[in-house]
């Protein structure tokens, strides 16, 4: 199984002002599916979700393409703290 989150890290750390802040965590549930979460600083959540949600849907399609090749499934979300 390809790592997930370090490859939603990498992307993610690159786009953001402040990648410190960047944080990402992977589980996999019962059912085989890993969950990715993303926690960026408050000043880089837009950044991150891009106009219309263009650029988490591009990180999203990067993952699900990873996990194509090996079958897996695979789920990109966004924290935002308030």
């Amino acid at each position: 199984m390809p790592d997930y989150r370090e490859l939603v890290e990498f992307i993610v750390r690159r786009l953001v002002t402040t990648p410190d802040s960047v944080q990402v965590e992977s589980r996999t549930d019962d059912h085989g599916v890993a969950s990715v979460s993303i926690r960026v600083a408050p000043e880089d959540v837009g950044r991150v979700i891009g106009k219309r949600g263009a650029t988490i849907n591009a990180i999203r399609l990067l993952a699900k393409a990873a996990a194509v090749k090996v079958n897996d499934r695979v789920d990109v979300d966004i924290i935002e703290d308030e």
